[in-house]
């Protein structure tokens, strides 16, 4: 299985998006500082994951959130979420 994830930092009120095989794994490295991208953005919280059989699948979905139209379609489907933690996005 591998998974899709969004992590949203309290501290700079940005979005992470990255993708793993190990989804519980993966949030402790982030969480203990040991990945370098996140480590001076702590403390995360997971806002989003989406799980998917293919390793190519996963890899496609993430870099689809990552452009123009996924970071769009983001906005419109967790609008709730993402204004509840004052997320910090450029129109």
């Amino acid at each position: 299985m591998y998974f899709v994830y969004i992590l949203f930092s309290l501290k700079d009120r940005r979005l992470y998006i990255g993708f793993t095989s190990n989804l519980k794994k993966r949030l402790l490295e982030h969480t203990q500082g040991e990945v370098r991208s996140t480590q001076n953005r702590r403390p995360l919280k997971l806002v989003y994951y989406e799980a998917y059989h293919d390793r190519v699948d996963a890899q496609r979905r993430e870099k689809y959130l990552k452009g123009g139209n996924g970071r769009a379609s983001l906005k419109i489907q967790l609008q709730t979420c993402f204004s509840t933690l004052g997320y910090r996005y450029i129109k």
